[in-house]
């Protein structure tokens, strides 16, 4: 081993400790990673900025900020309600097919974001039956096509980069519909019995987790809860008091209320205005100043800041322009104050903002957004029509061959903004640069482990317990290890771990790479086991009140379906040579 393969080894390392910690932003740990080569000459500055011109790169960018667009129509959420209509299996099976084929051609976290709203208010089906099978097929459509998901594109750049050609937009589809078809069979047959069947009522008392302090002077001071009219709150229950280092539970009728009590409430949200009625009484978002009527609801992202520590000890208010006015943890029932409850990944929070909130540039490390009423959806039908129509044009002339699919791309960005459909200041605050300085990351560590041979002495260590079973064996590898990493940290990471050994698989073998490369795109896009692996996944766990053994229970079933009509498809599509 040279000095140049121990370095490249010891970055790698450092990139795979970093990323499962998950205490920095992941492209930060790439960034780094990629510029410390860059520094060490292992590749050239000049090559290592051209990577941020790259094709792929610059489609993904363009494809998500069409995404912010796209995002506006209502036509899921209009088709939500139909589709989860009738018995269960039939439900299911119509939900998941509208599923995988949206998340196809639009960013899966729109998707998903869009459906869980009309999928927790449901009367008919418990939202736990439904949610995460609507997160699976989500991440299954992604491998339908290319622009399916940003990993794709990602793994379609590292391609172009390392000078091997391109894929065209439905080239995945082949592999992709046996993978939709076999794991949504699999879900249909499974699923009734191994997603609960009681009735997850979504907006049951037990669901968010809300306080109002009283004032000194309040008309409630001195009188019992029952007196004071806290008792018969529709949609609200008042679960506790927390009086000084006490905490008042179960609360009773004739409890006596003093100055300085902080009410603890579980209910629906929605009528957090039944709480204003009362003089004296002030809630988190009032007592910062924020307007309540500009809600924001976010899961805790898996790699935040916020993990594991309480909104006293980040200063929540300074770092975000917001406060925490309700909480969710499944089913889990939260105790205490708000602020000195230790936040944890997966978390529901329910969020009061300000007017600089969407300029915060730590709001994607931190959080997904599930709903913002400042995304506003357009009013006029016909419009989102005209977005929708406009998408499925680019996309045909460009698999038709007759224009350039990124070129499309650009024209149809252009001719939104010119028709008023995107606005400047929208697609700004999403520019996708952590995706960005990730793929651009990606490429760079990508060259240096090539170039420098450290893939190919990876690979050849990976394949010495395989040799035996020839290039399925070796694909096999390929696909568990991807898996793995995927599971444990973002599908982007895996798949830009995983490219350069797959790489290194092909010269070790001698055979064309590009089953190999397939085989981590597909196997980056298998992440069903853990709410921690997709952002999708970890969206639907709060409001499905899902648990690690959920995901475990129902996921295994789907990923073992997904490897074994991976492992035999990519050859039959993508020959060895």
């Amino acid at each position: 081993m040279t000095l140049q393969q121990a370095v490249v080894f010891g970055g790698l390392a450092l990139l795979i400790v970093e990323l499962l910690r998950g205490r920095r932003s992941p492209a930060m740990v790439f960034a780094v990673v990629a510029f410390g080569f860059m520094l060490l000459d292992y590749v050239s500055v000049d090559k290592g900025l051209q990577q941020f011109t790259n094709p792929g790169l610059v489609t993904v960018v363009v494809l998500l900020l069409l995404s912010v667009v796209l995002d506006k129509a209502r036509l899921l959420e209009t088709l939500a309600q139909r589709l989860v209509q009738g018995r269960y299996r039939w439900a299911l099976l119509k939900l998941y097919v509208a599923t995988a084929f949206y998340s196809a051609f639009l960013n899966n976290t729109a998707v998903v974001a869009s459906l869980i709203g009309p999928l927790r208010t449901l009367r008919e089906h418990a939202p736990s039956r439904l949610l995460m099978p609507m997160c699976f097929a989500a991440s299954l459509g992604g491998v339908l096509t290319l622009v399916g998901t940003s990993t794709n594109l990602l793994v379609n750049s590292l391609m172009i980069g390392q000078g091997l050609p391109g894929l065209a937009i439905f080239d995945l589809f082949p592999v992709g519909i046996l993978l939709v078809l076999t794991c949504g069979l699999a879900m249909v047959l499974a699923f009734p019995h191994l997603l609960k069947a009681e009735r997850a009522q979504a907006e049951t008392p037990s669901d968010y987790f809300l306080e109002a302090t009283v004032r000194p002077g309040s008309p409630l001071v001195g009188r019992t809860v029952e007196s004071g009219g806290l008792r018969q709150l529709a949609h609200l229950f008042l679960a506790e008091i927390v009086r000084g280092e006490h905490i008042i539970a179960p609360v009773q009728p004739e409890q006596a209320i003093e100055a300085g009590d902080l009410l603890v409430f579980t209910g629906d949200l929605t009528r957090l205005d039944l709480l204003m009625r009362f003089e004296g009484l002030e809630t988190r978002g009032q007592h910062y100043q924020l307007p309540l009527d500009n809600l924001v609801e976010v899961v805790v992202a898996a790699n935040s800041t916020l993990a594991r520590r309480t909104l006293k000890d980040v200063d929540f208010r300074s770092q975000f322009d917001a406060a925490v006015i309700a909480v969710r943890r499944g089913s889990e029932r939260l105790r205490g104050p708000i602020a000195s409850v230790a936040l944890d990944v997966g978390d529901t929070l329910v969020l009061v903002v300000g007017k600089d909130f969407e300029k915060r540039n730590n709001l994607k490390r931190n959080f997904v957004i599930v709903s913002n009423r400042q995304v506003q959806k357009f009013t006029d039908p016909r419009k989102g029509l005209l977005a929708m129509a406009g998408f499925v044009a680019a996309i045909a002339l460009s698999a038709l061959g007759v224009v350039d699919f990124l070129k499309a791309l650009l024209v149809l960005l252009a001719a939104f903004l010119a028709l008023g459909l995107a606005k400047v200041g929208d697609l700004r605050r999403n520019m996708p640069y952590e995706i960005a300085v990730i793929i651009a990351s990606s490429l760079v560590i990508s060259e240096v482990m090539v170039s420098s041979g450290a893939a190919e002495q990876l690979a050849e260590a990976l394949l010495m317990g395989v040799t035996q079973f020839g290039p399925y064996g070796a694909l096999a590898m390929i696909l568990v290890v991807t898996w793995i990493l995927t599971e444990l940290m973002s599908n982007n990471a895996a798949a830009a771990l995983a490219f350069p050994v797959a790489l290194g698989v092909a010269q070790q073998t001698g055979l064309d790479p590009k089953p190999f490369v397939m085989a981590v795109l597909y196997g980056a896009s298998c992440s069903f086991l853990t709410p921690y692996g997709y952002q999708t996944n970890l969206m639907v766990m709060s409001p499905g009140r899902y648990k690690l053994a959920d995901y475990l229970r129902a996921g295994a079933p789907i990923a073992l379906v997904f490897q074994a009509v991976a492992l035999v498809a990519i050859p039959v599509f993508f020959p060895f040579g």
